[in-house]
């Protein structure tokens, strides 16, 4: 893993990065505090750079696509697999798991489970999540959810 071995005052280390994007994991998503983990681990004007259709704004907006997330995936779980940190940012590779028990993004319960792989690219200031900016592997779940056909093999 790639860590900077200087730091400005302001900017937290690799490991303490690490320590802020698995509590995130753990105490937000896994523990489904929306409440104080929420508010001690994210700003209220957090920005997401690639919000979900209807996403709203900062962290009440963050905490509603969680909320419809859980409802939809009531077994959800995310997995924290590998970490890039420099400066005030963390990279972050995971994948995430559940079985579809509820309406997402207008489609409805398929109750078929689900691994989705995503990266995240987080900025920190403070001890708090500032920004993020998350890929996930839409298609894939998309497949496994039955609204994409798989591809042909071969």
């Amino acid at each position: 893993m790639f860590t900077t071995t200087a730091t400005t005052p302001t900017s937290p280390s690799a490991a303490d990065l690490r320590s802020l994007a698995q509590r995130f994991t753990d105490d937000v998503i896994n523990a489904r505090d929306l409440d104080v983990a929420l508010a001690e681990l994210v700003v209220e004007d957090f920005v997401e750079q690639n919000p979900l259709p209807g996403q709203g704004p900062g962290r009440a907006g963050l905490a509603d696509v969680l909320a419809g997330m859980f409802a939809a995936f009531p077994d959800l779980h995310w997995t924290l697999h590998d970490t890039v940190a420099e400066g005030d940012r963390i990279m972050s590779f995971s994948t995430w798991t559940g079985t579809h028990h509820g309406d997402f993004l207008g489609i409805p319960a398929t109750c078929r489970s689900v691994q989705v792989e995503a990266w995240t690219l987080d900025r920190y200031r403070d001890g708090q999540l500032t920004e993020s900016r998350i890929i996930m592997d839409v298609a894939g779940l998309l497949i496994q959810l039955g609204v994409l056909p798989a591809p042909a093999a071969g």
